[in-house]
């Protein structure tokens, strides 16, 4: 089925799941797009069949928090990082419950995680102004970075480069095979005066970066000259919290929640605003994803809604 402008104004939310008594911090589909997996501030992390709707496993953990969770490549496996005790990163079997390892190193809060798309690097951003490269099988960080300001990264499609947001003002592009050479390319933009860049993301055709913000704006970029495309504004963020957006897979769609409940959809190409959904979010919705496989989206506030 193909994504047109007429098919995503026909969506509706299907279901609204329960599960949790605090914001839902976190969401990642798998690569095969059959399970969600969530974090949340009450501790929890919980894991939604796709094809039949309905929450699949729940898991706690109590004693380090969790958050920015992420499946791996292995479906039965994710990193999240900590809100209690310390700034470790965490490697959990989801099966069993249990850590198979910890990435220890960042002295304040993790801000940015994003797995490779092709092997077992990982990227890491935190408030300390430090970025770092890791390899899921060894606790010891393979690459450093210190930045001036608050860190974004993303892996572009391929994983041969990465994209790291500094200062809420320039972009600067790493190859990973020679990252500590510098960036092979920088392009500055305008500072937004009133938000902070808070995450970044390539779209899936690796043509284009998104760059959500605290604020009320959402930039996208060209991600080979880093010229601006798009600037899409007119969704709510009065309390100046982080707004996750998001591309549909075939990268013609971008979506951003809001601090009034409602989801935002435009066009990449045309920078127009396609839809708005009022999905009954209670809270505000900090987190929008749409499945990599399987004609749905799903949002989070406290609830969840595919």
């Amino acid at each position: 089925m193909k994504l047109t402008d007429n098919v995503v104004r026909n969506f509706r939310v299907a279901k609204v799941f329960r599960e949790n008594t605090e914001r839902i911090n976190n969401l990642d589909f798998s690569a095969n797009g059959e399970t969600l997996i969530s974090s949340s501030d009450d501790d929890s992390i919980v894991i939604y069949d796709c094809q039949n709707g309905t929450p699949k496993k729940t898991l706690n953990s109590k004693k380090y928090g969790v958050d920015l969770i992420c499946y791996t490549h292995a479906v039965n496996t994710a990193l999240h990082s900590s809100t209690k005790v310390d700034d470790t990163i965490r490697y959990l079997s989801l099966h069993d419950n249990k850590y198979i390892r910890y990435f220890p190193g960042h002295t304040k809060k993790v801000v940015a995680l994003n797995m490779s798309p092709i092997n077992d690097s990982f990227l890491s951003g935190s408030l300390d102004k430090t970025l770092r490269l890791w390899d899921l099988r060894s606790q010891n960080c393979q690459g450093l970075m210190h930045l001036s300001g608050r860190p974004v990264a993303a892996f572009d499609p391929e994983g041969l480069i990465f994209a790291a947001g500094i200062n809420s003002e320039c972009v600067k592009l790493y190859d990973l095979r020679s990252f500590d050479r510098g960036p092979f390319a920088t392009f500055k933009l305008a500072q937004d005066k009133d938000c902070d860049w808070t995450g970044m993301k390539f779209s899936p055709d690796g043509k284009m970066i998104l760059i959500s913000t605290n604020g009320q704006v959402v930039r996208l970029i060209d991600a080979f000259q880093g010229t601006p495309l798009q600037t899409f504004m007119g969704f709510q963020n009065t309390k100046g919290i982080s707004l996750e957006a998001s591309f549909s897979p075939d990268s013609q769609f971008a979506f951003v929640g809001s601090t009034d409940g409602k989801i935002n959809c435009w066009n990449t190409d045309t920078g127009v605003r396609v839809a708005v959904f009022n999905c009954d979010h209670p809270g505000p919705v900090q987190c929008v994803q749409f499945n990599p496989k399987l004609m749905m989206l799903a949002t989070a506030c406290t609830n969840m809604a595919f």
